[in-house]
């Protein structure tokens, strides 16, 4: 009797333990253990998509033998790249692959949400052929996205049957924003006002090419009606607002293999809560 309730004792600590870990808002980093023959680092990658290349870079872990491999994929325009999360998903030994869509921030082609996308299952297309190279376990590949980059890794999933999981942080609902203006005149109008939608430099497109023709499409955009093609995926949606219950809550009718809905006290870059996220997105990666 005494063994029964020491066993119990000890896995109710561990259920705590892993519990707390997923939440915990601390976390202790060291130094990476140099290789000498096989060293952590980082190179360049350009990446076709489309007959263009898109601009991008690895993070390696130490080791020769193939690594699981996280994809960033930024917002609009990608102010915040989240590389903070690379360095330490690259730290716990996986492959992260950050890289910047048709139109942004130089690299080649014309900017524009469905080409997001594409750029996306672009991307997986080419770690599935240079994975001998780049020492890629295609078998555990896994999205992050980032407000828009939140509405591509759950818009690309639906393309990219072997992979299993995506973390959508903040995702932004082009949908829910654009549905409230009545018409294309309207839209027009919000489109060239700076007060409505900022002008970015940075991608290639103006404000009227990216958004007229999301307006025009405008049921592609909506994810509730996506659940039922995510039904076999893993996925965690965390929030800093309320603008995505309606989506949550298909998801949740459709009874994923996991699925984690979180609004957290923060802002969009969860500027507050970086060890936090930290924490759930390893957490979520070893599960």
């Amino acid at each position: 009797m005494n063994i029964l309730k020491l066993l119990s004792f000890f896995i109710i600590i561990f259920c705590a333990d892993m519990s707390i870990f997923a939440q915990s808002d601390s976390l202790v980093l060291k130094d990476l253990v140099w290789d000498n023959d096989y060293p952590a680092g980082t190179s360049e990658l350009f990446i076709p998509s489309a007959s263009v290349l898109l601009a991008g870079m690895i993070y390696k872990p130490n080791g020769n033998e193939k690594h699981p491999t996280l994809i960033l994929l930024h917002g609009f325009p990608g102010n915040e790249k989240n590389l903070d999360l690379a360095q330490v998903v690259r730290a716990h030994g996986w492959n992260v692959i950050y890289f910047n869509y048709r139109g942004a921030w130089g690299s080649q082609g014309k900017f524009s949400f469905k080409n997001c996308v594409e750029d996306a299952v672009n991307v997986v297309t080419y770690c599935n052929k240079y994975q001998d190279s780049l020492k890629i376990d295609t078998s555990n590949i896994v999205l992050f996205g980032h407000s828009m980059g939140g509405w591509v890794c759950l818009k690309s999933l639906e393309q990219l049957p072997q992979i299993k999981k995506g973390f959508a942080l903040s995702t932004w609902n082009i949908y829910g924003d654009l549905k409230t203006i009545p018409d294309e005149k309207k839209l027009i109008e919000a489109a060239n006002n700076p007060d409505i939608f900022s002008n970015y430099f940075v991608l290639n497109s103006n404000n009227l090419e990216i958004f007229l023709p999301a307006f025009i499409e405008l049921s592609y955009y909506k994810l509730a009606t996506d659940a039922k093609s995510l039904s076999k995926k893993e996925i965690i949606m965390l929030d800093e607002h309320t603008g995505n219950i309606e989506v949550a809550d298909s998801f949740k009718e459709m009874h994923l293999p996991y699925f984690d809905y979180q609004i957290w006290k923060t802002d969009h870059g969860f500027t507050n809560k970086r060890v936090s996220l930290m924490n759930k997105l390893i957490s979520f990666l070893d599960q």
